[in-house]
């Protein structure tokens, strides 16, 4: 699925880049594209970025 329309950037990119060691939206940007347009998909990769965080601390 699509996180980021205007650039085409999928749900399994942004977990690629976050397993890379992104851990800012800012971070994914740089690398993906996403969030560089209209940034409507920040929120989404801010949530990912919260979800794998959580992941992280529980394990």
């Amino acid at each position: 699925m699509y996180v980021c329309i205007c650039r085409a950037v999928t749900e399994n990119e942004v977990h690629e880049c976050i397993a890379a060691g992104a851990t800012s939206a800012k971070q994914v940007r740089d690398t993906t594209g996403a969030g560089g347009d209209c940034a409507s998909c920040v929120r989404k990769i801010c949530a990912m970025l919260k979800r794998s965080e959580d992941l992280v601390t529980v394990a």
